[in-house]
């Protein structure tokens, strides 16, 4: 390799292990390869302003702000107690209530940190009121907030169709399925768990009527990803001003209907909206720059003869692919990794001839597990703000819910139908 192409892997991975934040590191790295490759450094700034352009990227700040006006606007507390209802009753029933909500709540957002912040704040000092250990009611919300990039509308999602130029629409709807199988599994560990805890659900099943009161009091957060998706697929709005159209309604349903929201409340939602944006379009644009001088140096096809020099079976390439993306999402944020890595991802996708919404679903899943594993596990530190744990405990009581995690993963890698079933439905 040449020496650009050592300081951009072995010098961005020695500025990690330095404890430089990531977007330096990798702002850092791609400034030594640029002087090192004789190539102006004017090209960084270039491709900076060039990823900051980016029309589709404006979903992501919109339905980050979305999220947060959702939150404060009283659509998150309605969306659990129409959970609550449903399934109280049941053995683990307020550990599935945490699931529940979240999936609701995943379909707003969009978000994972966000997922598990709005739920985990509510439901886990209330698993701990009704007898569940603190450290699994805290593990439990941490690994739910990964729906939150799964189910539509996943910011991950709209990135990554950004960068790889597929349809966002696909990768929206692709991942509608892994989300609810998670889901699922998840609510399993919920049973099993309380039954081994010795934790009963609530004798009072909720009557017809509580349940209709419930849905009929969470309409309108309901019906957002009903209108979101909706929209898109019956060609109203395209995904980009999707985002726009979730800010506009959770204002309107937040202040005016909900009346949990006022006005004034605005500025420090927007300042909130901001930071958020602000880290993660930095990021973005920094690392773009770093993934254009990796096609430069030609980096994809070695890693990707690397690859298939080990193996040409597609099942044992795509296993080392998904522990490769497993060990890096513990380590990157999904939106560093993504950039950085979509050169050579997209290459070893077409070697495998995976179609590329497929192959979108696999990295998103992937590195949303990246949530849930320590260094990096920022659902981890989420939690543990909220519960005042440590992160080992957290991390320690996580086990059960990543198995169903990177068991979904599993089936989304070796059964595409799991991911392309809704998009070539309709299509």
């Amino acid at each position: 390799m040449s020496e650009a192409a050592w300081v951009l892997t072995l010098g961005t991975a020695a500025l990690f292990v330095l404890g430089v934040p990531i977007v330096f590191a990798i702002g850092i790295a791609s400034l030594g390869a640029l002087i090192l490759a004789d190539v102006g450094i004017v090209i960084l700034g270039q491709k900076m302003i060039q990823g900051s352009t980016i029309f589709s990227l404006l979903a992501v700040p919109c339905f980050i702000l979305a999220g947060d006006i959702m939150q404060t606007g009283g659509l998150a507390s309605r969306l659990i107690n129409v959970a609550r209802v449903m399934v109280r009753h049941l053995t683990g029933g307020l550990g599935m209530v945490t699931v529940l909500s979240a999936t609701f709540f995943a379909a707003l957002s969009g978000s994972s940190p966000a997922t598990t912040a709005a739920i985990g704040s509510i439901m886990i000092p209330e698993m701990e009121k009704r007898g569940y250990r603190r450290d699994f009611s805290t593990a439990l919300a941490a690994s739910a907030g990964p729906l939150g990039q799964m189910i539509p509308p996943s910011i991950p999602m709209v990135i990554w169709g950004v960068i790889s130029e597929t349809s966002i629409t696909a990768l929206f709807f692709a991942g509608i399925i892994p989300g609810l199988l998670t889901s699922f599994g998840l609510m399993v560990v919920c049973y099993w768990v309380a039954r081994a805890q010795g934790v009963l659900g609530d004798e009072h099943r909720a009557s017809a009527r509580e349940l209709v009161a419930a849905v009929a009091d969470g309409k309108w957060a309901l019906l957002t990803p009903l209108i979101i998706l909706g929209g898109i697929y019956g060609g109203v709005f395209t995904p980009t001003e999707a985002g726009a159209v979730a800010v506009a309604y959770s204002l309107v349903i937040g202040v005016f209907v909900h009346r949990e929201m006022k006005l004034s409340d605005l500025p420090g939602i927007l300042l909130k909206s901001m930071r958020t944006t602000a880290i993660a379009i930095f990021i973005l644009t920094t690392a773009l720059s770093f993934g254009f001088l990796i096609a430069l140096e030609d980096l994809p096809a070695r890693v990707t003869q690397v690859l298939f020099g080990i193996s040409d079976d597609p099942v044992v390439v795509l296993l080392m692919l998904n522990l490769l993306l497993l060990i890096i999402g513990a380590f990157m944020d999904t939106i560093s990794a993504m950039v950085i890595l979509a050169t050579v991802l997209i290459a070893i996708g077409r070697q495998l001839g995976l179609d590329p919404v497929h192959l979108g679903a696999i990295i998103v899943i992937n590195l949303a597990i990246g949530f849930l594993t320590p260094p990096f596990g920022i659902n981890l530190f989420v939690g543990a703000a909220i519960s005042g744990l440590r992160v080992e405990a957290i991390a320690k009581a996580i086990w059960p819910m990543l198995l169903v995690e990177i068991l979904v993963l599993l089936a989304v890698t070796y059964f595409p139908a799991v991911t392309l079933a809704i998009p070539r439905l309709l299509q």
